[in-house]
């Protein structure tokens, strides 16, 4: 992570860590706050930054456009398939993906070449049952217990 490693910037990453699911800035300053932890929303806007930089953590956006924050697993680069209605998430085999982008480096003679792929869709449990004759939605609402967050399903 870039910048000096301070408390607050080690209660950020811990904090991160320890959730399994994607969280916004403002849900993880929350719950930093409730574990009596003193910080600013500056502070971990700023510390979320500096570790997707360093390559630290995963971002996706929701439909909204908010940026949401996971760790990223040793493994490296992910891609996630985000549930429209509840906000879960899961991790998705993007190896075709990544080569695609190699790809298109090679051809074009470009080089650190990044990419950001968003995949949304309605997971199994969102999806009505064929009893309500209803189309799933197809914009972003999110369960009230999501407040905010999208949720891992990869438990």
């Amino acid at each position: 992570m870039g910048g000096r490693t301070t408390r607050q910037r080690t209660a950020v990453m811990r904090a991160l860590a320890r959730r399994q699911d994607f969280v916004s800035a403002q849900e993880l300053h929350a719950l930093l706050v409730t574990d009596g932890i003193r910080i600013g929303l500056t502070t971990v806007y700023r510390a979320l930054r500096d570790l997707e930089a360093s390559g630290g953590a995963d971002v996706v956006r929701d439909e909204a456009g908010e940026r949401l924050y996971r760790t990223r697993p040793a493994d490296g680069h992910r891609h996630y398939l985000l549930c429209r209605a509840c906000g879960r998430s899961r991790p998705v085999d993007s190896d075709v993906v990544e080569e695609w982008a190699g790809r298109i480096a090679a051809d074009t003679g470009y080089a650190a070449v990044e990419h950001t792929v968003e995949l949304t869709g309605i997971c199994a449990n969102c999806q009505p049952s064929g009893d309500e004759g209803e189309p799933p939605c197809h914009h972003w609402e999110r369960a009230p217990e999501a407040a905010g967050r999208a949720r891992s399903c990869a438990n």
